[in-house]
C-alpha cells in the first residue's frame, strides 16, 4: 500500500534565525527540505500552509477573470484595452510567484532569499501594472495631457527599479539590522503605491466639480484603498501574533491576513479599473491619446528585463557571500539533523 510521509515540523528554537518569524513559535518546516517535501507540505498544516493557498487560489480567480475579459474585449486589436491587458498579466503573476516563494522557501537559506527576490520583483511589476492602468483610465479629467500624465509611466519604471533593488537588498540586513531591513522593505513597496495612487487620491479627496470623473467606480476605489492601508498595517505590525506569540502559528497570523487583504484589495481595484474603463471610454478617446504599444507592452518587457537583471545581480551577490554570513546560516541542532536522517 502506498503511503506518504509528511515532513516533520519544528519549533522556532530548532531552525536557524533566517527562517524564524516574529511571534511564530511552532509549525516550521525543515530548513533543508527537498522540493518534494515542500510540495507535500502544502497539504499539511504548517505556519506557511495558508500563506501558500491564500495566494495560489486567487491566482486562478484572476486568471479566470482575465479569460472572461479576453472573450469580451479585443486585447489584440483595440489599443484602448492594452493597459488593462498589462494589469491583468501582473495580477495573475504576483500571487502565483508569492505562492511559489512560500512553498519552496525552506529548501535552504540561499533558496529562501532567491524565492523572495522573485516575489519582490513580481510585486514591483504589479505596481507598474497599476501605474499603466491608472494613467490610462483613472487619471482625473483635468489632469489629462498634463505634465504628470506625460511623465507618469517613465517615473513608474524608475519606481519599479527602486522597489526591486531596495526590497532585495533588505534581505541582506534582516539578521544583523532587522529594523533597518523592515524599514527598507516597507519603503520599497509603500513608495510606488503612493505614487501610483496620486491621481486617485486627488480625484477622491481633493477634486470637486464636473471634471473630477466621479462615477460608479468611486465606491469601489474606496474599498481598495481601505484594504491597501490595512494590508500595509498588517505587514508592518506583525499583529496579532506579536501580542500572543504561539497562538496564531497556524491560523490567523499577520502574513495570512496580509495576503487576504492584499488579494481582496486587488479584486476591488480590478473592478474599479474596469468600471472606470467602461464609464470613461468615450470621453477618454476624445480627449486623451490612445495607449501606445511602447507605453504598455513595450514598458512591460523593459521592466521585466530590468527586474530579472536586478534579481540576477542579487543572486550573484548571494553566491559570492561567505558561508559564514549570518543571513546564509542554515545550521540546526544535531538532534534535529538526526530526526531528519
Amino acid at each position: 500500500m502506498l503511503t506518504v510521509k509528511l515532513p516533520h515540523l519544528l519549533n522556532n528554537h530548532q531552525v536557524p534565525r533566517v527562517f524564524r518569524e516574529d511571534g511564530i513559535i511552532s509549525g516550521y518546516r525543515h530548513p533543508k527540505s527537498t522540493a518534494v517535501d515542500c510540495l507535500l507540505s502544502t497539504f499539511q498544516m504548517t505556519n506557511e500552509t495558508l500563506n501558500i493557498w491564500t495566494h495560489f487560489l486567487p491566482t486562478w480567480y484572476f486568471l479566470w477573470k482575465f479569460l472572461v475579459l479576453s472573450h469580451t474585449l479585443d486585447f489584440y486589436n483595440e489599443a484602448y484595452t492594452w493597459p488593462l491587458f498589462v494589469y491583468m498579466l501582473f495580477i495573475c503573476l504576483y500571487p502565483f510567484t508569492s505562492s511559489c516563494a512560500h512553498t519552496f522557501s525552506t529548501m535552504s537559506a540561499e533558496a529562501r532569499h532567491i524565492c523572495y527576490f522573485f516575489d519582490y520583483g513580481a510585486l514591483s511589476l504589479y505596481s507598474l501594472g497599476c501605474a499603466v492602468t491608472y494613467r490610462a483610465y483613472v487619471m482625473p479629467d483635468r489632469w489629462i495631457n498634463s505634465t504628470l500624465h506625460s511623465c507618469f509611466i517613465p517615473v513608474a519604471v524608475f519606481n519599479t527599479v527602486v522597489c526591486t533593488t531596495l526590497s532585495c537588498y533588505s534581505r541582506f540586513l534582516e539578521i544583523e539590522q532587522p529594523k533597518l531591513s523592515k524599514t527598507l522593505r516597507i519603503t520599497a513597496f509603500t513608495y510606488p503605491f503612493l505614487f501610483d495612487n496620486i491621481p486617485l487620491f486627488y480625484r477622491l479627496l481633493l477634486c470637486w466639480g464636473e471634471d473630477c470623473s466621479h462615477n460608479d467606480a468611486v465606491p469601489t476605489h474606496y474599498h481598495h484603498l481601505i484594504l491597501a492601508i490595512l494590508t500595509c498595517f498588517l505587514f508592518a505590525s506583525h499583529l496579532p501574533e506579536r501580542l500572543a506569540p504561539g497562538c496564531f502559528d497556524y491560523i490567523g497570523h499577520s502574513h495570512q491576513l496580509f495576503h487576504i487583504c492584499a488579494v481582496a484589495g486587488t479584486h476591488f481595484q480590478m473592478e474599479a479599473i474596469i468600471t472606470d474603463m467602461g464609464c470613461r471610454h468615450s470621453w477618454l478617446e476624445l480627449h486623451a491619446p490612445l495607449p501606445s504599444l511602447e507605453g504598455t507592452l513595450g514598458v512591460t518587457v523593459v521592466c521585466l528585463l530590468l527586474n530579472l537583471l536586478i534579481i540576477g545581480i542579487f543572486v550573484l551577490l548571494l553566491s559570492w557571500s561567505p558561508s559564514s554570513s549570518s543571513f546564509l546560516q542554515s545550521n540546526f541542532p544535531d538532534r534535529v539533523k538526526q530526526k531528519r536522517e
